[in-house]
């Protein structure tokens, strides 16, 4: 029966989501050109907001949770399980206030309305995960920009989504380069839960009824051995994971 009236609902939500990123598309745009950086952001946290509210033509709901409160005159980097792209707009939401960019594949650079849009030009990097090269170019540019700016970029060290919420391996790759070029960053373990349970028919119809949970951790501060220090964050964030 829940499938069956997925049937029904997926459409009206892909609907909304889709007109959704449509009009929000010429307001980022306007928000940037006309009052630069924090005209933009706003605009993207306007569209989290609703593309989270949409979310409710599903019967699916939000809930977060944060073990803390973060300082905002350090660059944090959020390190989490990924799940399915519902990920994003909760992450992009609830820590709005750290102002949280993303380490994106390239392909979602284009095409793309309003997302391929505040990837370009709202301080997110995208890597070429075939060009190694050009991904620790990138990587090293978003450490820089964090560290200068005391803004947060959000990380998924499993490099793809977990189909089924089970944690998949951990690439640091990434992350040591951001720490690198990030000294004074704080490491904040995240968990995601239950977000995987939208698309687990695949990509039609849609899950129902799912409450999607995030929750942020205690920030962590580096130690001098980078391999045990980034076993642990994994450890806090896949003990969180509920399957």
């Amino acid at each position: 029966m829940a499938k069956l009236i997925s049937f029904i609902l997926t459409p009206i939500y892909l609907l909304a989501f889709g007109l959704l990123l449509v009009i929000f598309h010429p307001i980022q745009w306007l928000g940037l050109k006309v009052f630069g950086y924090a005209g933009h952001k706003k605009a993207v946290d306007a569209m989290n907001f609703c593309l989270m509210q949409a979310s409710l033509l599903l019967g699916n709901t939000h809930s977060f949770s944060q073990a803390e409160a973060y300082p905002t005159d350090r660059p944090l980097i959020l390190v989490s399980n990924h799940q399915s792209m519902y990920d994003i707009s909760p992450l992009q939401w609830y820590l709005r206030k750290h102002h949280p960019k993303f380490v994106s594949k390239i392909e979602l650079g284009k095409g793309i309305p309003s997302v391929s849009f505040n990837l370009r030009h709202g301080g997110s990097v995208l890597i070429d995960r075939k060009d190694r090269k050009q991904s620790i170019t990138q990587l090293i540019k978003m450490g820089k920009y964090i560290e200068e700016h005391r803004r947060s970029v959000v990380i998924f060290p499993e490099g793809t989504r977990s189909k089924t919420g089970k944690p998949r391996d951990w690439k640091t790759v990434g992350l040591k380069m951001l720490l690198k070029a990030s000294p004074s960053a704080l490491i904040v373990p995240v968990t995601i839960n239950n977000s995987w349970k939208v698309l687990k028919y695949g990509k039609f119809p849609y899950g129902i009824g799912v409450r999607l949970q995030v929750h942020a951790q205690k920030a962590l501060e580096r130690t001098d051995d980078i391999d045990a220090f980034l076993a642990e964050v994994e450890q806090q964030v896949n003990s969180q994971i509920k399957i």
